[in-house]
């Protein structure tokens, strides 16, 4: 925890800390807007700076948003908890679901936006992938939103040497999406692995998440191996880091 040198935590902190406890009891609802500055300058006995700064720790850890010339408010999107394991076993996407369905509930998911077209690869997907030089790939983008909110940018890249003429170069794959077509091909996947960090969002990034300003992304990097360490994709993701709680559960 900080602390300034008197050894006690900053003014700013311990007012985000109210301010957080009162959304986590539901004091503040969703929705609901916050104190203003003026009010929370004269509640706390500081200044302007102080109370912005305590606002800034509520909106980098996406519990708050600011609405130009109105104020600032509890963040009313609810975080989808992504459950890594259950989403990708082979029961889920073999059996014609979406890997979407182990994360949903009655939640409304769209995707908006497809493009899929043959194309490079990305730098480090094709590194993956281990293409030689020129070797392409067939691409698929997509934006998913959840509940109106855009959350996820997400960008596929197969060989095309594998997928050319299959199901997987066409916007609507069908039920299980790339993984049940890949098997239809014989190289379904067995074996997935997925690297995650995170960084603030490039501007374009920023702009196609609707993303409120010091809100940071998620990259997630799924490989999928099919028999003999084959990989037959590489999807590399942008996620709204406000928008997800991940969770993995497994056995010890």
């Amino acid at each position: 925890m900080a602390t300034d040198a008197t050894g006690r935590e900053p003014k700013y902190q311990r007012i985000a800390k109210a301010l957080k406890a009162e959304i986590q009891s539901g004091v503040l609802e969703p929705g609901c807007r916050l104190p203003g500055e003026n009010d929370l300058m004269a509640q706390y006995g500081v200044a302007r700076m102080t109370v912005r700064q305590a606002l800034g720790v509520l909106q980098s850890e996406g519990l708050t948003e600011a609405r130009k010339g109105v104020g600032v408010f509890v963040r009313a999107f609810q975080p989808l908890r992504r459950r890594g394991i259950p989403r990708l076993v082979r029961e889920q996407w073999g059996s014609g679901r979406s890997v979407w369905d182990a994360d949903l509930g009655d939640r409304d998911l769209v995707v908006d936006q497809v493009e899929v077209g043959e194309g490079a690869a990305s730098e480090n997907a094709a590194r993956v992938l281990g293409f030689g030089a020129g070797e392409r790939a067939w691409v698929r983008s997509r934006r998913f939103v959840l509940d109106g909110k855009p959350v996820l940018l997400s960008t596929s890249y197969l060989p095309a040497s594998l997928v050319e003429g299959s199901p997987i170069t066409e916007p609507d794959t069908g039920p299980g999406g790339i993984y049940a077509r890949l098997a239809d091909l014989g190289h379904g996947p067995v074996h997935f692995r997925e690297e995650i960090r995170s960084r603030m969002p490039l501007p374009e990034e920023a702009a196609k998440l609707s993303l409120p300003a010091g809100t940071p992304v998620m990259l997630i990097c799924r490989t999928a191996f099919a028999e003999e360490g084959r990989v037959v994709e590489v999807n590399e993701m942008v996620l709204d880091a406000a928008a997800y709680v991940l969770e993995y559960a497994f056995d010890a």
